[in-house]
């Protein structure tokens, strides 16, 4: 494996302490900034974050004394304790070690899959580690191969690259295997299913330009969209509630081709629900188009030999580095989840966020910088407006589903800094901000709180620090709807579907001359489609027809001004937009 060809082992062990208060109210500051977070301007949704425990280090964990174990299982998921990581990706054993280990008579053959879901030891510790996460309440499991069984593939092995047979220029004697690679897919989704682990989405391939002497196979963008020409009907009329992923490129530079190729081919298309690349090569820096699909970092660390600890100094391991990597992928290429490689590793180096060595778990800085956003932004939340004149100052804002507000600021400066933070249209205005800093000598810890009173509240952020406000408390409340006059509005609908179910975000936008102070917005479903569930409103049906009244923090919407909202629900087989749609009893436009 790449990552472990470098191994070096810890050598030395620090405490685990989360660090000392400092009152940041009350530290001298060299500069006055101010920053706006407006819940009336919305992004991206956010999935979660989240980790990999692959390539043993599942086991790694299982194996560990039992104090040990609790120790790494709470700081992986803990929301109170850890990082809340909420995303746990697994790889797709393609060895002796997976659901096939031996070749059929040929791509239509019957295949031999083999299975002991409950065997704790069951592809490599990860179905024990996912079962562990879920008592967490992590549910977002991703599953990816890194290659196709070796006898599906032109070189005849699962590792040095190759290629799938049947794809273009894979020409092979024993024939077209998309069909058998796509079913082996399947397979392996049902069986983590059987074991309540339904995967969230399922990848075919690891870092496809990529030949190493671990498992990997090459798939240029047209394999890959004629691979999942297949694999995408094959997922739906499984049945399962599983997305398609494509393609864990080895850096976002490379990714624009693979979402090209799709995009250019029909089935291929449809069937994907979900676009993934790593760090490596190219760092998430600006969006891409995928089609109102997902986006997800879903790997990236330092592949070095060395165990770094360090929150500023000025290396690629420090975790000042990884919380501006962070902040940059969050902002300007609106990710929708942030992946690092290893969680915890007993090999400690920088391929890992956590050290294990023997009984003793070490953090890293890059662990605290990733979880001063994990641990407060929940999946499901969406990113609104935050903006500063201070160059020095990296924000953005997150409201989360219960209403409350997750403010990261990274103060990149070497002085400290007092700033002034107001919030409108957020459906705060009264209420409790609790910051908690990381730097040199702080790791995540919680400091004073702070009032928020009309909608704004001041602090000031040491040098060279990250700090989280959870902001949550009273707001300005939920009056009646009240169609103002002149009334007017719009309504944009993004679907996302998939097999016999979908999710569909909308944003509703004042497009009249009066603020809306409450609003219920109605509208229609097609045949056959049933709300499951939903955020940022209360959903109400009788039939076809659906009520969304707004939240208590979303209920005022200026001129000009959108709420976003959106829902889950099962289909039989129509995946429109809704119809109809009217706001406070006015119809309204569909964007």
């Amino acid at each position: 494996m790449r990552r472990t060809a470098r191994q070096v082992r810890l050598m030395a062990a620090t405490a685990l302490g989360l660090g000392s208060m400092v009152a940041l109210t009350h530290l001298p500051a060299h500069a006055a900034s101010t920053v706006a977070i407006n819940g009336g301007t919305t992004y991206q949704k956010i999935d979660g974050f989240g980790v990999s425990e692959a390539f043993g280090q599942a086991n790694s964990i299982r194996t560990a004394a039992s104090a040990t174990r609790q120790q790494a299982l709470d700081l992986l998921f803990s929301t109170t304790k850890g990082a809340g990581f909420s995303i746990l990706r697994s790889i797709i054993p393609s060895g002796s070690d997976s659901i096939e280990p031996k070749a059929p008579a040929g791509p239509s053959a019957t295949p031999t899959y083999v299975w002991n879901g409950s065997n704790d030891a069951q592809d490599q510790g990860q179905v024990w580690l996912a079962k562990q996460a879920k008592s967490y309440g992590v549910t977002n499991f991703y599953n990816d191969a890194w290659s196709a069984p070796g006898f599906m593939k032109t070189n005849g092995s699962d590792s040095n690259g190759g290629s799938l047979c049947g794809t273009p220029g894979a020409s092979c004697g024993s024939g077209d295997w998309r069909q058998a690679y796509a079913n082996y897919l399947v397979q392996h989704a049902r069986f983590w299913a059987s074991a309540g682990l339904t995967p969230s989405a399922v990848g075919f391939v690891n870092e496809p330009t990529l030949t190493t002497s671990y498992s990997s196979m090459l798939v240029n963008p047209s394999q890959a969209a004629s691979l999942l020409s297949v694999l995408g009907p094959t997922m739906k009329a499984s049945g399962l509630s599983t997305k398609v992923a494509c393609c864990d490129a080895l850096g976002f530079n490379n990714l624009p081709g693979y979402v090209s190729a799709v995009q250019g081919n029909a089935t291929a298309n449809a069937g994907v629900g979900l676009f993934t690349s790593h760090g490596y090569s190219g760092a998430p820096s600006s969006p891409i188009d995928t089609g109102g699909r997902p986006l997800w970092e879903s790997e990236w660390s330092i592949n070095g030999s060395t165990w770094n600890t360090s929150w500023d100094d000025g290396s690629e391991g420090s975790g000042l580095t990884w919380a501006q990597r962070i902040h940059t992928g969050l902002t300007q290429a609106n990710l929708n989840a942030f992946l690092y490689w290893w969680g915890v590793s007993s090999t400690s180096h920088d391929s890992s966020l956590i050290g294990l060595n023997g009984s003793t778990l070490t953090p890293s800085k890059r662990y605290y910088a990733l979880a001063g956003y994990s641990r407060f932004i929940r999946p499901g939340a969406t990113r609104i407006s935050a903006t500063t004149g201070d160059a020095g100052l990296k924000v953005s804002a997150y409201r989360n589903t219960d209403g409350s507000v997750a403010l990261v600021v990274l103060n990149t400066g070497t002085s400290s800094t007092s700033a002034t933070y107001t919030l409108s249209n957020a459906g705060l205005s009264n209420g409790t901000v609790a910051p908690y800093l990381t730097n040199g000598s702080n790791s995540l810890a919680p400091q004073g709180t702070i009032a928020l009173g009309g909608g704004a509240f001041t602090a000031n952020l040491p040098a060279r620090s990250l700090v989280t406000y959870q902001i949550s408390g009273g707001g300005t409340g939920t009056s009646s709807p009240t169609p103002p006059a002149g009334a007017a509005c719009k309504v944009g609908a993004t679907v996302n579907a998939w097999n016999t179910g979908l999710t569909e975000d909308l944003t509703i936008t004042n497009t009249g001359t009066t603020p809306i102070d409450g609003w219920s917005l109605k509208f229609t479903l097609p045949a056959g489609q049933t709300i499951v569930s939903g955020w940022n409103a209360t959903f109400s049906s009788s039939g076809s027809q659906v009520t969304a009244t707004n939240a208590s923090y979303n209920g005022s919407l200026a001129p000009g001004a959108s709420a976003g909202i959106g829902f889950q629900a099962g289909h039989t087989g129509d995946t429109a937009a809704p119809t109809a749609f009217t706001l406070n009893g006015s119809p309204c436009e569909v964007a």
